[in-house]
Formats: C-alpha cells, sequence, structure tokens
C-alpha cells in the first residue's frame, strides 16, 4: 500500500466544480486585486475566527512581519518567540529590524512554555509571538496574563491552527493580532500564497490595511511607508469556497488522528491535547529516538513522512549573530531530534490509517 503525506488533488477536486465557479467568477469580473472577494473573504473569515476584523495580504510571512509593524515593533526591539517552529516567524521578526528571544517548549503541546516567558523579557521586549503548532493552541491564559504584566503584545502565529480552539476561543482572536497562512498545504489552503490578519482592534486594522497596500490611506495619499502584500481576488474567491468546507475537514482530520491514537504504541510518544483545546491535526508528529531509522523504514514500506522542523531555529547558520548556543533550550532541541510526521490529509481512509500504524508499531520487531 502506498501512502502519500499529502493529497491536495483529493481535496480539491471534491470540489472542483464550485472552484471552476469561483475562477470564472473572478475572471468574468475584469477585477483582480482588492476587490469583492478579498471584502467577502476577510468578512466571513473575521465572523469565523470570532473577530470583528481580517485583513487579507500575500503569505503567512508577511502577515506576521506587518502584524508587528502595525504594533510599532522595530529596530532594537526583542521579540519573543520559540525557535521549534517554520522559519517564516523568525524571518518576519529579524525583517521588523526587531531580535528573536528564543524560548523553551511544553514537550507535549511543542508550544511555548510561560514558565520561561518572564525570564526572557528585558526593558527592549515589545511583543510576545506564540506559535500554535501542529494545530494545538499554545497556553493562551498564561501568555496573555505576562504580557498584560508587562504592557506587551501578543501576536498569534495561527499559521497551523484554523479552527483549532482554546477553551472555545478560535486560534488567533485571543491576542491583540492573529496571523493565518493559507499555502496550499494548511487546513484552508489556496491555490497558491496568501494570507490574513485577524483582529478586533480597529486602530491595528486600519494600520494593517495601509501597510499592505503602500502605506495609502486613499489613493495616491501615503500615510506611511508601506509594502505591496495584498491577497488576490483569484485567491480570496477561492478560500471562499473552501472556508464552509473548513470544519468538515478539520474533523475528517480528528478521526484520522484518532484511529492513529487507537492504534500507535505510547513508545512513538503520540500526540497529547491539553485540557480545553480543540486540534486541527494539521499535522500528526510523533517521536523516536531511531527518528531517522523509522522514516526510511516506512519509506521502505512505500509511506511518506517528514520532519518537522529538525534544526530549531536558534541552531540554524541564519542565526550565528544571535546569542544562542546547543544545550540552551533543552526541551526543543530534544523533540527536534526525535520528531516525525506521518500522513495527515482529511482524505487518509482507515486502511492508510491502519496500514501506517502497523508499520511505525513494527520498528525495531518483525516486519510489517
Amino acid at each position: 500500500m502506498k501512502v502519500p503525506f499529502h493529497n491536495l488533488k483529493a481535496v480539491n477536486c471534491a470540489i472542483a466544480s464550485e472552484l471552476d465557479a469561483a475562477y470564472q467568477r473572478v475572471l468574468k469580473s475584469g477585477w483582480f486585486i482588492l476587490g469583492q472577494e478579498v471584502e467577502a473573504f476577510e468578512a466571513e473569515f473575521a465572523a469565523y475566527c470570532g473577530v470583528k476584523h481580517c485583513v487579507g495580504v500575500a503569505s503567512g510571512t508577511e502577515a506576521l512581519q506587518l502584524a508587528l509593524l502595525a504594533c510599532g515593533v522595530g529596530q532594537g526591539d526583542e521579540v519573543i518567540t520559540v525557535a521549534h517552529t517554520a522559519m517564516a516567524t523568525e524571518l518576519a521578526i529579524v525583517s521588523t529590524g526587531a531580535t528573536p528571544v528564543f524560548v523553551d517548549i511544553n514537550p507535549e503541546s511543542y508550544t511555548i512554555d510561560p514558565e520561561h516567558l518572564a525570564q526572557a523579557i528585558s526593558p527592549r521586549t515589545r511583543a510576545l509571538v506564540p506559535v500554535h503548532l501542529y494545530g494545538h493552541c499554545a497556553d493562551m491564559d498564561s501568555i496573555l496574563a505576562v504580557a498584560a504584566e508587562h504592557n506587551l503584545y501578543v501576536i498569534e502565529d495561527a499559521a497551523q491552527a484554523h479552527g483549532a480552539s482554546y477553551k472555545r476561543r478560535k486560534a488567533g482572536s485571543m491576542g491583540q493580532l492573529g496571523c493565518f497562512s493559507f499555502y496550499p498545504t494548511k487546513n484552508l489552503g489556496a491555490c497558491g500564497d496568501a494570507g490574513a490578519v485577524v483582529t478586533s482592534n480597529p486602530e491595528l486594522a486600519a494600520r494593517l490595511r495601509r501597510l499592505r497596500n503602500y502605506g495609502e490611506s486613499s489613493r495616491y495619499h501615503h500615510d506611511t511607508m508601506g509594502y505591496n502584500s495584498r491577497l488576490d481576488e483569484m485567491q480570496a474567491a477561492i478560500l471562499r469556497v473552501k472556508l464552509p468546507h473548513l470544519e468538515e475537514w478539520n474533523e475528517s482530520r480528528r478521526r484520522v488522528a484518532a484511529g492513529y491514537l487507537s492504534r500507535l504504541e505510547e513508545r512513538f510518544s503520540p500526540p497529547k491535547v491539553k485540557p480545553g483545546c480543540v486540534h486541527n491535526y494539521h499535522l500528526f508528529v510523533i517521536q523516536s529516538d531511531e527518528r531517522d531509522g523509522l522514516r526510511e523504514y516506512l519509506r521502505r514500506h512505500k509511506i511518506e513522512t517528514l520532519m518537522h522542523y529538525p534544526i530549531p531555529c536558534h541552531l540554524q547558520p541564519a542565526f550565528r549573530n544571535i546569542e544562542h548556543r546547543c544545550g540552551d533550550l533543552s526541551v526543543t532541541e530534544r523533540v527536534a531530534q526525535r520528531v516525525l510526521s506521518l500522513p495527515m490529509f482529511p482524505a487518509l481512509s482507515t486502511e492508510q490509517t491502519a496500514y501506517v500504524s502497523m508499520c511505525v508499531n513494527s520498528f525495531g520487531g518483525k516486519t510489517c
């Protein structure tokens, strides 16, 4: 049996007629940038997240960058986040002129450990960026309490957390700003790069709208330095088609995860869900002391896997100028050496899930 890591064709083919209609609608409109499709998607996604405003931008990375800039983060500032995340989180911080400050993660949720926040705060700290990694929300009550005590912005990196929730609050709705990526492999994915920032703060929303479009307050009137980071009409139309299916797809992912969880042996550290959290299972990540051997074993059995993320950001050559060394983040570094992402997508069958689980469990023992 062959099991791919993703199957985007299955998702898109199931709604092909809806996507075709959206595509034709945009073509016939003759309007391709910042039009009715973007406005409609922004309203619909804001309502879905339980916030008042959504600002569509060109990518998830630029969503984070513009969110930081909207909060006044810049040269000489520090932003606290984690090193166990996609490099995009850190690149967005660096692009503003600020410096990322890394803290360790919780070994079960893989998200920022609030116990380490206070000691990482300095007079230069301006914001906290918790990452809702793999689709599991960070411990937001504790994070928000620390932020309030020190008068810091909280910008949620919800790039992998579409529809995930924490104590009945949707990911992205709890900090001052929430940032999303709609990269094609996300739970809510476009057919190209796309992103958005959500907020209930009208002033921040207005700043974001200026920043994404050259700093314009009105045509040819530039109140500030800005960027070209606009969600286009075609991607917005595609996202409008997919948004009503998101809850169904997330529930399918949870069924796949339940199949894994019921079969996988505890020695592979299957994911745990913290009380009050609803996981969207963007990724299903296990751990093994023999991760590379396990991955090769699964490859030989035609099971595709990925590693998220084998080199923590603080140990990347790109960050050699930041004062972090091997051993500074013990949980992060151990997890990075052990994590392996198993196939996960809504159309993954019970038979495929059972086969993957059987092969994982058989590693180190008899051949499956």
